[in-house]
């Protein structure tokens, strides 16, 4: 999962954008997962059955890969303490990013959107410090 590996990157961004594209064009709605599953949430939704069709599908979807030999790392090398303090931060900055990395980076770039531009950076860049800080300064 460290390894950078070009041909399933590529593989995967083609499959991501191709997605959130289908999902614009053919339900004038972003693919941004924050929102989708804001949305599954209320039932009095109307967008609510497809919101969770496209959860269900985030889920099932490493099932259907694993065939082909595609799959998800099956072991996490941190607590369950950190697991949940990393998961509240993710959540405290998607509710001040208004989006997610999936809105913003994949969906907002897409549209040339200024402000999912810079949000996009501003992940790039917290996720590099975080990175140098934990590998290097702390040493985990």
């Amino acid at each position: 999962m460290t390894e950078f590996t070009p041909w399933s990157a590529l593989m995967g961004g083609f499959i991501l954008g191709g997605a959130a594209l289908m999902l614009l064009v053919l339900n004038g709605r972003i693919a941004g997962i924050s929102g989708i599953v804001s949305g599954a949430m209320q039932p009095s939704d109307p967008n609510a059955p497809w919101r969770w069709m496209f959860l269900l599908g985030l889920v099932l979807g490493p099932l259907l890969a694993a065939p082909f030999g595609l799959q998800l790392p099956e072991q996490i090398n941190a607590g369950w303490p950190l697991i949940l303090i990393g998961g509240f931060l993710v959540g405290l900055g998607t509710r001040l990013g208004s989006g997610c990395t999936s809105g913003h980076g994949i969906c907002g770039i897409g549209r040339l959107s200024p402000r999912s531009i810079v949000a996009t950076l501003i992940f790039m860049v917290v996720a590099i410090m975080v990175v140098f800080i934990v590998r290097h300064l702390i040493g985990v």
